[in-house]
């Protein structure tokens, strides 16, 4: 008599594990993700001081209270809620400084969106402003097609777009419409 419970028993749980095998099975990459939601980043960096440097010397210093990774996503990137300072620095180490309130660097593309009242000062005091701006970092190329204000050594110019390279030899406002000299 035990062994006849035993062995019904024993159908039992044969019954439920294969049930669960085949209801399970097709969910499997679900179950791998339990406790990982998709919309949650895979780390979180606070207060981040990062340097690059070249044969030695510093070429940029980015500064931010938070940065969310989220390299995980079939398009990685990572993302600064909070914004950045990024100091850059030239072969005779003037700085220049771009801050934004946001910012996001997609791995695949090398491209930087800075957002939210973002402001670049150049290390011969040109100004940039502007609500968004992009950085292709593989061809050192910014630009934008928001409202922008530019402000050189002579003018302070207002255009719908900006486009240049990184050192801003050849810095343009597009769509200009509004140009107004500086005197001394």
């Amino acid at each position: 008599m035990k062994q006849k419970h035993l062995h019904k028993i024993l159908n039992i749980v044969t019954i439920l594990l294969v049930t669960m095998f085949f209801s399970c099975n097709d969910s499997f990459k679900q179950v791998q993700k339990i406790g990982v939601s998709e919309n949650e980043p895979i780390g979180i960096a606070e207060n981040i001081n990062l340097k690059h440097t070249d044969s030695g010397r510093v070429t940029a210093n980015l500064l931010s209270p938070k940065m969310l990774d989220y390299t995980n996503r079939d398009f990685p990137y990572n993302e600064f809620p909070e914004g950045i300072t990024l100091n850059l620095y030239d072969e005779q180490n003037k700085k220049s400084v771009v801050v934004a309130n946001y910012a996001i660097v997609y791995d695949k593309t090398d491209l930087l969106d800075l957002q939210g009242n973002v402001v670049i000062t150049t290390a011969d005091n040109r100004v940039l402003k502007t609500d968004q701006l992009f950085y292709d970092q593989k061809k050192e190329w910014l630009f934008t097609n928001k409202p922008v204000t530019f402000k050189t050594e002579t003018d302070i110019i207002n255009g719908t777009g900006f486009d240049s390279n990184s050192k801003f030899t050849n810095a343009e406002v597009l769509e200009v419409n509004g140009i107004i000299t500086v005197e001394d």
